[in-house]
């Protein structure tokens, strides 16, 4: 989840603001996950998904909806939230790993983070590189599309054969109207804290009427919800500091500055921009910060080797987006771990969309014309 929006003088205190931010997001998160769980929301989300999809789609249906809602609220961390407890419920349904469908889900919402509108990725690379959004988009979809295309083939193909290992039984349709609400809301671009506030209403209240909870579970669930969370919300705090010591020592100031010195082409200036934001990422395990440190650079490094605004924003959105999602202490994979309760090591093996978008967009870098 990235929060940081325009010059370098407030970076500070909106990286505080993102880090809180950040925190009440994997509150929300596990609250509305462990309730949805109590009052039989998952089950029946997992169950009418099965009985509905042929097994050999589940996989790419769960990659094509995490697509969707990425795209729409422009938000990983927000689909993430969203899905990953969907994705166990069908894991633990079918011959899939919980490892793999968690990392179905995360692909899918770097697709929509790294191209939607709304995102700040794509605000902060069109801003630091002086593009229009649109121009960026036609540029970034020629890399992202392709590279989807090729992970959902992937899926088609490790979803072969897989079948729920019982009947599924969708049982009181009323459970899934919670999920409904946070997949229609999170479509209609709702900011994603409402949006998890509203679905923690809503399942409580579906809950209490059906008499799947009483107050004592009701409070039981979420309190067990966000202690879950626990583990993630210390490393994230730890993290931040780190991060801070780095900037505050100037690490971050000194790769952005010598990352051109050994340029000496266009395409080499590429992919110093690609190396450079992939590096200041995994440091601060934040694609927009890192895009804010590179912006500037990177702006320099192409008007002096005549690249267009539109493909260096791509370079710096799409590079950003890959570090992003395979770093183990990066947000996404951290709220995916802590939702699915498995090590974030786990899940990187499965990463298929981000390593192909990351192949792809070297690919770009080699082999477009100027």
């Amino acid at each position: 989840m990235n929060t940081d929006k325009h010059t370098a003088p407030p970076r500070k205190t909106e990286d505080n603001g993102g880090i809180m931010l950040m925190l009440l997001i994997f509150i929300l998160a596990g609250a509305f996950s462990s309730i949805a769980k109590e009052m039989g929301c998952v089950d029946s989300v997992v169950n009418l998904t099965l009985s509905v999809l042929p097994g050999n789609f589940i996989l790419v249906g769960l990659f094509i909806a995490a697509c969707l809602v990425s795209l729409s609220i422009g938000t990983s961390c927000g689909t993430i939230a969203a899905l990953v407890p969907i994705a166990v419920g069908i894991a633990n349904t079918t011959s899939s790993s919980i490892p793999m469908a968690t990392a179905v889900v995360v692909g899918g919402s770097l697709f929509g983070d790294n191209l939607s509108f709304i995102s700040d990725t794509t605000i902060m690379a069109t801003k630091t590189q002086g593009c229009r959004m649109s121009d960026k988009f036609r540029a970034n979809i020629r890399i992202a599309l392709p590279a989807s295309i090729v992970t959902i083939v992937a899926y088609l193909f490790l979803g072969y054969g897989m079948q729920a290992q019982t009947t599924p039984e969708v049982g009181n349709i009323l459970n899934v109207l919670p999920y409904l609400l946070v997949f229609a809301l999170a479509l209609g671009g709702m900011n994603v804290i409402w949006v998890l506030v509203i679905g923690i209403v809503a399942a409580a209240a579906i809950g209490l009427y059906h008499g799947a909870l009483d107050m004592h579970t009701l409070w039981t669930s979420a309190q067990n919800g966000i202690l879950g969370m626990h583990d993630l919300i210390i490393v994230t705090i730890i993290a931040a500091v780190i991060i801070d010591q780095l900037r505050k020592r100037g690490a971050i100031e000194w790769l952005t500055m010598n990352m051109g010195r050994l340029v000496s082409s266009r395409r080499g200036a590429e992919l110093s921009i690609a190396g450079a934001v992939v590096a200041v990422d995994m440091l601060t395990a934040n694609n927009t910060i890192a895009i804010l440190a590179v912006g500037p650079v990177a702006r320099s490094i192409s008007y002096r080797y005549g690249i267009d605004a539109k493909h260096s924003a791509s370079i710096l959105d799409t590079m950003s987006c890959f570090a992003q999602g395979i770093i183990p202490w990066g947000a996404q994979l951290l709220i995916a771990a802590g939702l699915a309760s498995i090590n974030p090591l786990d899940i990187i093996p499965y990463l298929y969309y981000p390593y192909i978008l990351g192949a792809f967009t070297i690919l770009y870098i080699l082999f477009h014309k100027k």
